[in-house]
């Protein structure tokens, strides 16, 4: 069989696999791809999917990453069956309309601003919401070691994965020739002991495993330990009258937030006059599948449950439904708690309440998940002084903290003890869903604890798997990351330069209001080049 890595390949995001038998060809997740410019454009590369020839999909559980190109795929011609758990297959729906609705928005946007700058709009969604309506009746659940046969030599079994809720790990059987080969797709993995989600399943055996490795180079910090970090985080903002911004993703990051919040209150570590604003719609209505859905979650918070306490409530805690209702947070005077989508602070609400609080020096931004590459969540987390947001520079004075604590991902440790459960010494291990850093540092600590054979696949590479015969790569792409071309960059502005200093005494003759534009533009250009520097 013939497995193609179409996402999530040295990077986190995007994750897709294609699986070719002689029979059948089909694809675990389908993730759209998030963080730099270069990385996102793979979102539009649709030909590489094939959508019309994929028999169906498997998805491991309900975030982005791992699903927000369905509609993608819909739209080019795909139609066959999406299997998942029932509660990813609740909130994949609910999720895909957000995605949507984030995409015909944005187009808009810029084409708004094409137009105000004289030029045609021209600016396409990357799909629209009829596209993710058409994902829903495609949509087949399946329980949690339930074994079901999508078609014919493919057996499925989907494992809890601790991760978020529904999510799982994949056992995946295909009859070739008479012989049955078992793939592992481990999604994301679930820390042990977080709060609301149940420890990852372990799973003993496979001829193939392809691993997740999001922390492969850290672990956490404790859950007492983060909880204490946010303690301090809201102690800094009310001791000052400023707001607390935390990013947060919707599934699962916003939900788990609110349980420690609510182990603050019940400690008397969150002041009673601090209100506590989710503001997120999508948010709000995934706290209700969770809600629903209570014999998927850990035996403590089920126990909370029977009692009639909530651990996802506050006395405190206000919903923010409306755009006008997320405005007045940022109007009000004094302190408070707000919680708000996109967890990488690169879209929706998150982005006002940033342009309205980092730049105070008693505000704090409290980072509680993994931080792509090229997403404003990372560049502050990796210290930047200015961000930009809605065509502005922002001034970071606000203190910010970075939780690892509260991630849904285990760090790598916890991934060696998962990974310690399989008892195939000959199982070849492909890293996935990880930064090459990661990776690497995990595949060293692979090898050295347990000996297996570790290979980290490149983005749309192809390989052919056979039981004990080695890994016969079929294509290898010669470029590992998308393509940046620096040195034309550098050429063309060195050029650029070059002729404003060859016309500088024509620019003197000018007069002071057109030599005043020049100047804030190239005042601008400055900036950015302080934002290069800053990278370096």
């Amino acid at each position: 069989m013939k497995i193609i890595f179409l996402g999530a390949a040295r990077t986190v995001t995007g994750s897709c696999y294609i699986i070719e038998t002689g029979k059948i060809r089909f694809a675990v997740d389908c993730g759209m791809f998030q963080g730099a410019a270069e990385i996102e454009k793979r979102n539009w590369e649709t030909g590489v999917y094939d959508p019309v020839h994929i028999d169906f999909f498997i998805i491991t559980h309900a975030h982005i990453d791992h699903t927000g190109l369905l509609p993608r795929m819909t739209q080019k011609g795909f139609s066959g069956p999406v299997y998942t758990t029932e509660p990813t297959g609740d909130l994949l729906k609910i999720l895909l309309l957000d995605s949507a609705h984030i995409q015909e928005v944005e187009a808009s946007w810029k084409n708004k601003k094409m137009q105000r700058n004289g030029r045609q709009p021209e600016i396409l969604p990357l799909y629209y919401l009829k596209d993710a309506e058409a994902v829903g009746p495609l949509v087949k659940c399946r329980a949690y070691d339930d074994a079901f046969s999508p078609a014919p030599g493919v057996k499925v079994k989907f494992q809890d994965a601790g991760h978020i809720l529904g999510a799982a790990i994949l056992e995946v059987f295909i009859e070739e020739n008479g012989t049955t080969t078992k793939l592992v797709f481990s999604g994301d993995i679930g820390r042990r002991h977080q709060l609301l989600m149940k420890d990852p399943s372990t799973i003993s055996d496979a001829d193939f495993l392809f691993m997740e490795s999001t922390y492969g180079n850290r672990n956490h910090k404790g859950e007492e330990d983060s909880l204490q970090e946010l303690a301090e985080a809201i102690n800094f903002s009310y001791s000052r009258r400023e707001k607390v911004i935390i990013p947060a993703f919707a599934v699962e990051r916003t939900q788990e937030i609110l349980y420690s919040l609510y182990l603050l209150h019940r400690a008397g570590k969150l002041p009673q006059d601090m209100p506590v604003f989710l503001d997120s719609p999508l948010a709000i209505q995934v706290t209700e599948i969770f809600r629903r859905y209570r014999s998927y979650l850990d035996g403590e918070t089920q126990s909370l449950l029977k009692k009639g306490e909530d651990p996802l409530d506050l006395p405190q805690l206000k919903f923010s439904l409306t755009t006008a209702q997320s405005m007045e947070i940022n109007e009000m005077q004094g302190p408070a708690v707000v919680i708000s989508a996109s967890g990488m602070a690169n879209a929706g609400r998150i982005k006002h309440h940033l342009r309205h609080n980092l730049w105070r020096p008693g505000a704090s931004v409290v980072f509680v998940g993994f931080q792509a590459e090229g997403t404003p969540g990372r560049k502050m987390v990796d210290g930047a002084k200015k961000i930009r947001i809605f065509s502005e520079d922002i001034a970071i004075n606000a203190k910010i903290f970075t939780i690892g604590g509260f991630s849904a991902h285990a760090g790598q440790d916890q991934l060696l003890d998962w990974l310690g459960n399989f008892q195939n010494k000959k199982m070849q291990i492909f890293l996935v869903h990880g930064e090459l850093t990661a990776q690497e540092q995990l595949a060293t600590a692979i090898k050295n604890r347990y000996g297996f054979a570790v290979d980290i696949p490149e983005y749309l590479e192809e390989i052919q798997l056979n039981v004990d015969a080695p890994i016969e790569t079929v294509k290898k792409p010669e470029l590992l990351e998308p393509l940046v071309d620096l040195n034309t960059t550098l050429d063309d502005l060195k050029e650029k330069i070059e002729y404003l200093n060859n016309i500088r005494q024509n620019i003197q003759q000018l007069s002071s209001a057109r030599k005043s534009e020049i100047s804030e533009l190239l005042k601008e250009a400055d900036r950015n080049f302080a934002e290069v520097k800053a990278r370096l």
